[in-house]
C-alpha cells in the first residue's frame, strides 16, 4: 500500500493525484529572521524593527526568501528523498501574507498533475503545490514546482 512508503523512499508510481502530505514545521526566530535579511534581503522591513514599524506592515517581517529556504529545508527534511532528482522550474511563487517573529510555520504539499518523460523512460514528473502556512492558517509562502521524480526500475 502506497501511504505505508515514506515519503522519502516513494518514486514516481507511488504518488497519486491529489495525493496530500502536512509535513514538519518551524519557528519564525526575530534573530534568524534579521541575520537572513542582513545577508541577502537587506530592506527596512526585514532588518529594522523600528524602521519596520513605520511601514505598510507595521512591524518586522520575513524575507520571503527566507520563508522559501525554510519550506525547502522542511522539504528536504521530511519529503525529497534520494529519487528525486531536483526540479524542473516552478509556474508559481507567492507570498499572500507576510511572515512574522514567533509565527510556527507549517509545510503542506499536494500533488496537482503527474507525467511520464517522453524521452528518459526512468523519469516522471510531479508538479506540486507546496505552502507555508501559519498558526492562523494564513498561507505565507505558495510554490509550484514541477519535481522530477525516478520511475521503479523496469525489467528489460
Amino acid at each position: 500500500m502506497t501511504s505505508d512508503i515514506p515519503l522519502k523512499d516513494r518514486y514516481y508510481e507511488d504518488f497519486s493525484v491529489g495525493d496530500s502530505f502536512t509535513l514538519g514545521s518551524v519557528e519564525m526566530v526575530e534573530e534568524e529572521m534579521i541575520a537572513f535579511a542582513t545577508q541577502f534581503d537587506p530592506q527596512r522591513f526585514h532588518i529594522d524593527p523600528e524602521a519596520a514599524a513605520q511601514t505598510i506592515y507595521g512591524g518586522l517581517i520575513a524575507s520571503g526568501w527566507h520563508t522559501g529556504s525554510l519550506m525547502m529545508r522542511l522539504s528536504a527534511d521530511d519529503f525529497l528523498g534520494e529519487n528525486c532528482l531536483g526540479a524542473a522550474g516552478a509556474s508559481e511563487l507567492a507570498w499572500p501574507a507576510p511572515a512574522r517573529a514567533g509565527d510556527i510555520l507549517t509545510l503542506r504539499i499536494e500533488v496537482l498533475s503527474m507525467r511520464e518523460s517522453n524521452s528518459r523512460p526512468n523519469l516522471g514528473f510531479l508538479e506540486l503545490t507546496n505552502e507555508l502556512v501559519n498558526q492562523n492558517g494564513e498561507v505565507v509562502i505558495r510554490v509550484v514546482p514541477t519535481m522530477l521524480i525516478a520511475k521503479k526500475q523496469v525489467a528489460d
